[in-house]
């Protein structure tokens, strides 16, 4: 898939709401087979780094295959256009721009005993084996493999634990399990342990380093074959006993005979093996291989049919529930069952039942709509995403930035986890202590130690001379600040309320009239000169993974601010065509991560994605209409490379889903979702205590992407927009379609979107 498209199709160019009982479960609209929908592979090729294997929603364990790591491509272990599989571990993330994980790496093969995992270029001799892809397959809850070593591998899972069922070729090799501590994906062991306990169960550790700074899993496995003996290998050293511990553990299981079919079960905890059995014996108590898939898959169908989507487009279906597939890998569980868990400060925490906790949360991305999507698709989580964010508050003194697995990356900018937290509470979920997360909202946002507060607290920004991506940085503050602005504002804080909204209003600062552009700003208060909007700099540079083009228009917290930075409506629809049309080459050293471009628009990458329905705040929806839907249309597809850039743990794939209700949420804590161009004909939300919401596009085709008029329950609806409490409550909305734009519609300025709405 190109990077860049040309948009030649362009005809020119806080909320006070309640859910109810959010931990009451949507009861599911259908018993639809929905899985047959869900294609794991979009967006294992190209930049999407998905993760390819077996799951189930949400959970702690990710078990699939994992080819030699090479680069940024395999951040989540595997990469389409790869053929050679080193083991099949049981954690991955999906959709990152970093790698990590990879823990616990399990390889079935038959023959000597070999410990070398082998090179790209060279296997020969090593326990890896190549293997094609039309011997492979995949769906939610299940991966299968027949490696050309003749090993067919078969992967399930529930929520901590991983199902391995290996069957070996007919012959009188011996049948072999190697279990790799040492290997990882682009991260270091620093501590490992491996001990067979019995003739049928191993014990062990990985403590590694990496992207997270430390992390710890442990596990026991327990196989349905005795196992004669455990060879244990200080990397590729031989060592004697049944038990070590060293960096890099290696052990490779031996049975007494050749077996066809080996399966193993494989528990995981962040506290101890004691507990990885624990939740072994607690999910998986007997080998009813079959029966974990199809509870897998039952688990999957489920959530999936939390909506019904109606289409004669099959294509966009299997987009579609690939998409929901996607946005529900994570946040991943991170407590045992017993509630257990290890912090970032290496503690042992207990949940004691009070909530669930999670981390890989990839806040900078997912503020903007995956969290947004949890609110009306996922509303029985929100509490425990939010607590699992105060926790580690009390854990590291500050609100998470990037958690993964009990460590802080502190990767990207600002504190996302503010505008979460602030939805949440706007839109009355009430499972978490609002004054507990109003204090670690403002301590987070005025903590000396968070990157560059101090020169904001000092002048009212960032230089750019003194903090690389200070532009983007403040200005992700400012989104941030807004949160902590509207929660004040509900809270009946008005000093705070007075305080962080002025703040909020600081992206103004870097705004230059002269030019209409974002441009960073130096210490001694002159402009950065010489100065280039299209250029960019990846990680030292004044942007983060973006230029002053897209910067220019970040502030969804603040459209109405933006466009009166710009002389009124005219003059911000002009420069926002401007953004889609202009060319012009970012620089040898531009992020990777900006990809999916429309001149200078980059749907690849998150501070883009609410760019496209800002014509609806200046009165012009149909522009939004036209751009959206051709983003929908063009980056996401049904093929390995259908997805424009990296998939984020949910963000990519959120937008899409949101945008496909005819809606998306601009601003990521006021609860206003701002009308698009509804793609399916119908789709019908699954909401708690037996509710449903229907949205219905009369006259859609590919060719009638404008909105006509609206109907709410039947009643004639102006607004641009529609409220978070409209969809919670229940109804019917009506989008009726046509091919030429109504510009008439939502284009007085009191139906536009707007971001305080009281």
């Amino acid at each position: 898939m190109k990077k860049q498209l040309i948009f030649a199709a362009f005809i020119t160019s806080a909320c006070l709401i309640s859910c109810g009982d959010k931990k009451q479960q949507p009861a599911p609209i259908s018993n639809a087979n929905l899985v047959q929908y869900v294609d794991p592979y979009i967006g294992s090729g190209e930049h999407g780094h998905v993760f390819v294997g077996a799951n189930v929603p949400f959970g702690a364990v990710q078990v699939g295959p994992n080819n030699i790591f090479k680069g940024w491509d395999w951040c989540s272990g595997y990469h389409y256009s790869d053929s050679i599989v080193i083991g099949f571990s049981h954690t991955h993330l999906s959709g990152t721009g970093c790698a990590d994980l990879g823990d616990i790496q399990v390889m079935p093969y038959t023959g000597e005993i070999r410990t070398k995992r082998g090179e790209q270029n060279n296997i020969e001799g090593a326990y890896s084996s190549y293997y094609k892809h039309e011997n492979e397959s995949v769906r939610p809850g299940f991966y299968s493999l027949l490696m050309d070593n003749g090993v067919k591998a078969e992967l399930t899972a529930s929520e901590r634990v991983g199902f391995h069922k290996y069957t070996f070729p007919k012959t009188e090799d011996a049948s072999r399990i190697m279990i790799n501590l040492k290997e990882g994906n682009d991260d270091k062991a620093i501590d490992t342990y491996i001990k067979l306990v019995d003739e049928y169960t191993v014990e062990g550790y990985r403590i590694s380093t990496g992207w997270t700074p430390h992390q710890e899993v442990y596990f026991t496995m327990k196989s349905n074959q005795p196992i004669s003996k455990i060879a244990v290998f200080d990397d590729d050293a031989p060592k004697d006993g049944n038990e070590l511990r060293t960096k890099g553990v290696k052990g490779v299981l031996s049975f007494d005979k050749p077996l066809d079919e080996i399966m193993l079960k494989v528990g995981i905890s962040s506290v101890s093996c004691a507990n990885a059995l624990e939740n072994l014996n607690a999910e998986i108590a007997d080998w009813d291989f079959n029966k974990i898939i199809s509870d897998a898959e039952a688990k999957w169908n489920k959530e999936l049919a939390k909506v019904s989507v109606e289409t004669n487009d099959e294509s966009a279906k299997k987009v579609f529930y690939t998409a929901m597939y996607h946005a529900f890998i994570a946040p991943n569980l991170y407590e045992d069952v017993n509630g257990e868990f290890r912090g970032i400060d290496k503690k042992v925490y207990n949940t004691n039942g009070k909530f669930k906790n999670y981390s890989t949360l990839s806040l900078w991305d997912t503020y903007r709509t995956a969290h947004q999507l949890y609110t009306i698709l996922q509303p029985e989580r929100v509490d425990d995403f939010v607590n699992s964010m105060l926790s580690i508050y009390d854990q590291q003194g500050k609100l998470p930035i990037w958690p993964l697995a009990g460590g802080e990356t502190n990767q990207m900018p600002g504190y996302s986890a503010v505008p979460v937290i602030a939805d949440a509470y706007l839109k009355g979920f009430t499972g978490f202590d609002a004054e507990r997360a109003f204090s670690a909202m403002k301590s987070s946002a005025t903590n000396p130690n968070q990157k560059a507060i101090p020169y904001l607290l000092e002048r009212g920004y960032i230089p750019c001379d003194k903090e690389h991506e200070a532009t983007s940085i403040a200005m992700e503050y400012a989104v941030d600040d807004w949160g902590i602005a509207a929660m004040a504002k509900k809270m009946g804080k008005t000093e705070d309320y007075e305080h962080f909204l002025k703040r909020s209003m600081y992206y103004k600062t870097y705004f230059d009239p002269a030019i209409g552009f974002i441009r960073p700003k130096m210490a001694d208060g002159t402009w950065r000169t010489p100065y280039s909007p299209i250029k960019s700099v990846h990680g030292v540079g004044d942007f983060c993974e973006g230029n002053g083009w897209q910067y220019t228009f970040f502030a969804p917290h603040d459209p109405e601010g933006l466009i009166g930075l710009f002389g009124g409506d005219d003059q911000f629809v002009a420069k926002l065509d401007s953004l889609f049309i202009t060319e012009g080459d970012l620089g040898a050293d531009a992020s990777p991560d900006i990809s999916g471009l429309i001149g200078q628009y980059a749907h690849g990458n998150e501070p883009s994605h609410h760019v496209a329905y800002l014509y609806s705040f200046a009165g012009q929806q149909w522009r939004t209409a036209e751009k959206v839907r051709y983003i929908m249309d063009h980056f996401y597809t049904d093929k390995h490379d259908g997805i424009i850039g990296n998939e984020d743990c949910g963000q990519m794939s959120s937008w899409y889903v949101m945008s496909s209700f005819g809606f998306y949420p601009v601003n990521p804590s006021n609860g206003v979702y701002v009308f698009g161009s509804p793609l399916f004909d119908k789709a019908t939300i699954s909401l708690p205590e037996g509710k449903t919401f229907a949205i219905e596009a009369i006259n859609n085709s590919k060719e009638n992407i404008y909105i006509q008029s609206v109907e709410l329950n039947g009643q004639k609806y102006d607004k641009g927009y529609i409220l978070h409490q409209d969809i919670a409550k229940g109804g019917t909305l009506k989008y009726y379609m046509g091919k030429e734009p109504n510009k008439n519609f939502a284009s007085s300025p009191d139906n536009r979107p707007k971001s305080f709405m009281n």
